[in-house]
C-alpha cells in the first residue's frame, strides 16, 4: 500500500480509533471489536506495554485494519514500528528524527503539534499530516483558524473528538480526526466489554457518514 493510499483511506474513513491500554493482552480483541463496528483505521500507542509485539500480531491477524503506531518519540521506535507492520506513524509532539525516518521509509507520518509555529515546522520537515494535540482545549474553531494561513496543511485533531464534535472538526477543515477515550472507554477496555466498544464504534461511523462537506 502506497503512502497516498494510506492517507486517502484515513481521509475517507474520517476517524482513527486510538487504543491506550494498561496491558497489551486486550489489544487484539479491542481491535477486532472496533473493526466489527466499522472502524478499521486503528492506532496502537507505545504507552501500552508490549505495543510493538501486538502491532505485529494485529497486522497479521486483522489484514483489513489500517494499523498505525502512536506515541512514537524516537527514530528507533519508528523503525521498529514500521518493521512490525505499522502503516503510519504518529507522534504527540514535533520529533524531527521520527519524521526523517518515515520519509526515508515512505511511510506516512502524522506529526504532533499545537502552535502555528510547530505546525508549519512539522510541515517543512516533511510531515504528511499535522496532528493537533490536545485539540479539546481549542475545538473546531482552532482548526478553522489554522487553515486560514495554512490552507495546504492537513490537520488531524486529537482530543475532544466525539460523535457530537466530529462533524464540526471536519467542517472546520480537518483532514480526519482521531478519538481515544471517547471511543474506547477505559472501563469497557478493562472489562473486556467488546460489544460496548463495537456499539460505540458504530456511533462514530454513523456520525462520520452523516458529515456533508
Amino acid at each position: 500500500m502506497s503512502k497516498s493510499d494510506v492517507l486517502n483511506r484515513i481521509k475517507t474513513e474520517k476517524v482513527i480509533a486510538l487504543i491506550r491500554a494498561d496491558s497489551s493482552s486486550s489489544l487484539l480483541d479491542c481491535a477486532r471489536a472496533l473493526s466489527a463496528g466499522g472502524l478499521n483505521c486503528i492506532e496502537l500507542t507505545m504507552t501500552t506495554p508490549g505495543a510493538l509485539e501486538m502491532c505485529a500480531l494485529v497486522a497479521k491477524e486483522l489484514p483489513q485494519v489500517l494499523l498505525g503506531l502512536g506515541t512514537v518519540l524516537d527514530a528507533d521506535t519508528a523503525r521498529k514500528g514500521i518493521a512490525a507492520g505499522a502503516k503510519f506513524i504518529v507522534t504527540p509532539a514535533l520529533r524531527p528524527t521520527v519524521i526523517a525516518v518515515c520519509r526515508e521509509a515512505g511511510v506516512p507520518i502524522l506529526s504532533g503539534a499545537l502552535t502555528p509555529t510547530e505546525a508549519y515546522s512539522a510541515h517543512e520537515l516533511g510531515a504528511d499530516v499535522i496532528k493537533i494535540f490536545p485539540a479539546e482545549f481549542f475545538g473546531p474553531a482552532y482548526i478553522k483558524s489554522l487553515k486560514a494561513p495554512f490552507p495546504n496543511l492537513q490537520f488531524l485533531p486529537t482530543g475532544g473528538v466525539t460523535p457530537e464534535t466530529l462533524g464540526d472538526f471536519l467542517k472546520a477543515g480537518a483532514f480526519a480526526t482521531a478519538a481515544g477515550s471517547s471511543l474506547v472507554a477505559a472501563a469497557a477496555l478493562k472489562a473486556g466489554d467488546w460489544a460496548a466498544i463495537t456499539a460505540r464504534a458504530k456511533v462514530f461511523v454513523a456520525a462520520a457518514a452523516a458529515v456533508k462537506l
